[in-house]
């Protein structure tokens, strides 16, 4: 199955909507670097005076990990946003847009305000909203859900990464 193949819808449309698929693509990059644009003084200088765990990645690792992840966020919301769902659509798109909002906040709150424990607090909730997501989706297109896992799992490591940084720092 190739590339293509897996954005038709699962509905029996065979074609891709490609100005759809391109809005979906761009929303989810635009919840990271709108923040990251507001914040980057704040990781340029603020960030660099932490105490960070032996496990903190090099700092141009975020960067591409980052567009990667939400290229697939934007790929999974795609899939949800055209398929023929009704209120569990609905749902998962609700699902969607919290997480989405939570991800964003969470820059805002760790470098913008500088908050160290209200990051982790954000961190977490975007854990949980990820899950719901996750769960929302699979009713939808599973194919959806599976392709939020590695965010799933990058925010998780992120999140150990925030505690570790709060514990550091306090």
């Amino acid at each position: 199955m190739s590339v293509l193949d897996s954005l038709r819808s699962s509905d029996g449309d065979s074609s891709v909507r490609w100005p759809a698929l391109l809005a979906s693509i761009v929303v989810c990059e635009l919840a990271g670097v709108v923040p990251s644009l507001l914040t980057a003084g704040d990781v340029a200088t603020w960030y660099p005076t932490l105490a960070t765990p032996a496990f903190t990645p090099p700092s141009w690792l975020f960067g591409p990990v980052w567009t990667f992840l939400y290229l697939l966020m934007g790929v999974a919301l795609y899939l949800v946003w055209h398929s023929d769902a009704g209120r569990t659509r609905r749902l998962a798109l609700a699902a969607f847009s919290v997480q989405l909002v939570l991800n964003a906040a969470w820059t805002l709150v760790f470098f913008g305000a500088r908050e160290i424990l209200g990051g982790f607090v954000v961190i977490v909730a975007l854990l949980a909203a990820i899950l719901a997501t996750m769960a929302a989706a699979r009713h939808v297109d599973r194919r959806a859900a599976l392709l939020l896992v590695p965010y799933l799992c990058w925010v998780g490591f992120a999140t150990a990464l925030n505690y570790e940084i709060w514990r550091l720092n306090s």
